[in-house]
């Protein structure tokens, strides 16, 4: 049991430790899909088939296989494809997107096939009342209830910088630290009556950068690159073929999903949303699906242009604004090269 432990401490503080060195250079990434494929799926999993001689995992997670949900309709020369669960709302398939075949392949989901209130019916029918009533957990798998900035203020240290106005190009106020801004989020700067909200870091200057309004055009855009992708069953034919992928696409957990296409570059993928998103966030994974089937998924390293980019006239720009936005004018040109390709798929 303790080299069990010592495995598992192992692992945790990998994580921990690429968790910190993402946030301080200005990415926000996800714990939880990280989690499920280096600890849970994959040290986890390892243990119960070297250790304990298992033939297959059980696991919570309210998603299917198309294996079943006992394994039921295991196939030894078949690869296995991750299907939503049969409650929408529950579904977890996005934090599992990350899952190598291997493990997934002997991993059984019997929540899969239930909604909510139908396990926690179970649960009380079989003298589990404490568990059907206990409140969900909503934190990051290996910080547990506990305040994430009580968790990051023991990595990083305070770092003061400064929030410009991307409008005015004006200071409008101070941070403590990029590390504890994302994209999208509220700055609740005191120094000004309305709501601002943060939509650029310049990690090497430690500035941030906010703009009026939650809606304003800074926080769209309907373009992305990522890394390498992780296929769960294979990678699509179209791609392959080196042609357009059409296919949903979502990026948050809650979010609804979006149409887009993929187009597969020497290394990661250009991503084309049919409809503008706001505050696609570097770090955090594209999680791609084609009806029911999770495809697979791909860490988003660049967005933009937004659509404040695409419609207002760069000339204009002050220096320190346009280092905001430095990264978006290198996307426009990166787009053309692969827009013909999206074009003639349309």
């Amino acid at each position: 049991m303790k080299q069990v432990l010592a495995g598992q401490m192992k692992t945790l503080r990998m994580q921990i430790i690429n968790l910190v060195k993402d946030y301080e250079t200005g990415l926000t990434p996800n714990p939880d899909i990280l989690c499920n494929r280096h600890v849970k799926f994959k040290y986890f999993y390892n243990y119960a088939m070297d250790q304990l001689n298992a033939d297959a995992i059980a696991t919570g997670h309210y998603a299917k296989t198309s294996f079943g949900p006992y394994l039921d309709q295991f196939k030894t020369n078949e690869s296995v494809r991750l299907l939503m669960a049969e409650d929408p709302v529950k579904d977890q398939t996005f934090f599992l997107c990350q899952i190598e075949q291997e493990a997934l392949r002997r991993t059984m989901f019997p929540l899969g096939g239930l909604a909510k209130w139908e396990v926690k019916q179970l649960a009380v029918e079989n003298s589990l009342e404490k568990f059907a009533i206990k409140r969900e957990s909503m934190g990051i798998c290996f910080i547990g209830s506990r305040n994430f900035q009580d968790f990051i203020k023991e990595y990083i240290p305070d770092k003061p910088g400064q929030f410009v106005d991307l409008d005015t190009a004006e200071i409008v106020g101070e941070h403590t630290g990029i590390h504890k801004w994302t994209l999208g989020q509220r700055s609740r700067l005191e120094s000004l009556p309305e709501p601002f909200f943060i939509c650029g870091k310049n990690v090497e200057n430690n500035i941030i950068y906010v703009v009026q309004g939650t809606n304003h055009p800074s926080l769209y855009s309907t373009l992305c690159s990522t890394s390498d992708a992780h296929w769960i069953h294979s990678e699509p034919q179209e791609l392959q073929n080196n042609k357009v992928l059409n296919c949903d696409f979502k990026f948050q957990h809650t979010q609804n999903r979006v149409k887009c296409k993929l187009c597969k570059l020497s290394t990661g993928l250009v991503v084309k949303l049919e409809t503008p998103l706001r505050a696609l966030t570097p770090g955090q994974y594209a999680v791609f699906y084609n009806g029911q089937e999770c495809l697979g998924s791909a860490r988003i390293v660049n967005v933009g242009p937004s659509n404040f980019i695409l419609n207002y006239p760069l000339e204009v720009r002050s220096n320190d604004t346009e280092n905001c936005i430095e990264k978006s004018h290198k996307f426009v040109r990166n787009r053309r090269k692969v827009g013909n390709k999206i074009a003639s798929s349309s």
